[in-house]
C-alpha cells in the first residue's frame, strides 16, 4: 500500500505562499503596494488593510500614492504607515497620501537579509514538523499492519524527497528577495 502525500504536498504549497507574502511586506527600497498589507488601522471600529479602504498605486520608483476613498481616514492612515516601523516617510496632501520609500543603507540591506534568513528558517521548520507527523503517521501504519515494513521505508524516502523539493523552491524565493534587497 503506498502513502498518501497530498497532505504534505499541500501543506508544503501553504508554506511557499506564507514566505511569499511575509516576503513581500520586505521593503526594498522600490515602492511596492505590497509592503503596505501588513500595516492595519482602526476604521469604523474594526482593524483594516490599507488596500481595503484606499487606492494604493506606484507614483514613481521610490513613492506610493494612497488615496483613500472616506478622506476622513487619512490621519488614521498616516499614524499607522508611521507606527509600522517600515521605515516608510508619509506625507498627506489633497490627494491623499504620498509614501516615500528612503534608498537602503548597506547596513539596513544587511539586517534585511538576516530577516530574510530567520523567515525561511521557519518555514523550513514548518516543513520538517509537517515531515515528521507523515513519518509518524507511517510507522503507525505499519505497527498496524496496515503498511508492509518495505513500503514504510519506501515512505521514508518518498517523503525526504518531497522535504528536498519544497526546500529547493523556497530557496529559490529567498534567493530571488535576496538579490532584489541586494540591488
Amino acid at each position: 500500500m503506498a502513502y498518501d502525500f497530498s497532505a504534505f504536498k499541500k501543506e508544503a504549497r501553504e508554506t511557499e505562499e506564507w514566505l511569499r507574502r511575509e516576503y513581500g511586506g520586505v521593503n526594498t527600497g522600490r515602492a511596492a503596494p505590497a509592503v503596505l498589507d501588513v500595516v492595519r488601522f482602526e476604521a469604523y471600529g474594526a482593524l483594516t488593510q490599507i488596500s481595503h479602504a484606499a487606492a494604493v498605486t506606484i507614483e514613481d520608483p521610490r513613492t506610493l500614492r494612497v488615496s483613500p476613498w472616506d478622506k476622513g481616514q487619512v490621519k488614521d492612515i498616516e499614524k499607522a504607515i508611521l507606527s509600522s516601523n517600515l521605515g516608510l516617510s508619509v506625507s498627506v496632501d489633497d490627494l491623499g497620501l504620498r509614501v516615500a520609500f528612503p534608498s537602503l543603507t548597506t547596513e539596513r540591506r544587511g539586517a534585511l537579509v538576516k530577516m530574510l534568513k530567520e523567515k525561511l528558517e521557519e518555514a523550513r521548520v514548518r516543513l520538517r514538523s509537517e515531515r515528521e507527523k507523515v513519518w509518524d503517521d507511517i510507522q503507525q501504519k505499519e505497527r498496524e499492519g496496515k503498511m508492509s515494513e518495505d513500503d514504510k521505508f519506501k515512505g521514508k524516502g518518498e517523503i525526504q524527497k518531497h522535504v528536498d523539493e519544497a526546500n529547493k523552491k523556497l530557496e529559490e524565493i529567498f534567493e530571488k528577495k535576496e538579490k532584489e534587497v541586494m540591488g
